[in-house]
């Protein structure tokens, strides 16, 4: 599981969240950042923060935490400069500003897979060297797709940046399946 800690004081006490690439949240695979409860998995009380302010989320196709700014007239502060249209990679010990809310990146701990490695199998020859009179039919390619976190439906990668073509959810979070050939 992918994680990443976030770091900050709030009425003079240190508080820190966990974010996962799993966790349950109001916005399938985004982990939102607001002061309001209704719609924040994580809620700032300062006035300066806006109700609905950033999303974080991890990116599995670029091994990555991002944040995404949701309030463009109060843009948050990464490092000291501002999150516009773009997202922006979270790594350790960066700092974002909600407002006049400073939240410590911490800990970022990713999920490695192990290297496929491949091996050519060895063929034990019975000295018959004819070749088969008929070759095999070529298989057609496999082709991959995007399967939405929230309806499971598979859509191509073209829709990773636009979401969801039957819910509209973001498919950064979506798992990479083998599609049906039709």
């Amino acid at each position: 599981m992918n994680r990443l800690t976030l770091e900050w004081v709030e009425h003079e006490q240190r508080k820190s969240f966990t974010v996962t690439d799993q966790m349950l949240t109001k916005q399938v695979g985004r982990v939102r950042l607001g002061r309001d409860p209704s719609r924040c998995d994580l809620v700032l009380s300062h006035p300066t923060v806006s109700g609905l302010h950033v999303e974080l989320f991890y990116d599995p196709l670029r091994s990555a935490f991002y944040v995404h700014s949701l309030r463009p007239s109060n843009p948050p502060l990464l490092n000291h400069r501002p999150v516009l249209e773009e997202e922006q990679p979270l790594t350790e010990g960066d700092r974002l500003c909600l407002g006049l809310v400073e939240i410590h990146i911490g800990t970022i701990v990713l999920e490695t897979v192990a290297p496929t490695i491949v091996t050519t199998p060895v063929v034990e020859h019975s000295g018959d060297t004819t070749l088969p009179l008929k070759p095999s039919k070529p298989t057609a390619p496999s082709a991959y797709g995007l399967k939405c976190p929230r309806c499971g439906q598979v859509s191509s990668y073209d829709y990773l940046k636009s979401g969801c073509p039957w819910c509209g959810a973001s498919l950064a979070a979506a798992n990479s399946v083998l599609m049906e050939r039709t």
